[in-house]
């Protein structure tokens, strides 16, 4: 099974607003690496959590 983000999307996890946006880092599978505005990075099952497209902070 292919993820549906490719690494330099931006993504918003609904289960966690107050992390901001988030960079892909890599998706392999189910497993997708975000490194997120006010979080870090982090490792999110897609299974578990539906991460949606986001805009790209501004500058």
């Amino acid at each position: 099974m292919l993820a549906p983000f490719v690494p330099g999307d931006w993504v918003e996890n609904p289960l966690e607003p107050e992390w901001g946006p988030g960079q892909v880092q890599s998706a392999i599978g189910n497993r997708v690496t975000v490194n997120f505005l006010h979080a870090g990075k982090r490792l999110i099952n897609t299974e578990q959590v539906m991460l949606r497209p986001a805009d790209a902070p501004e500058d």
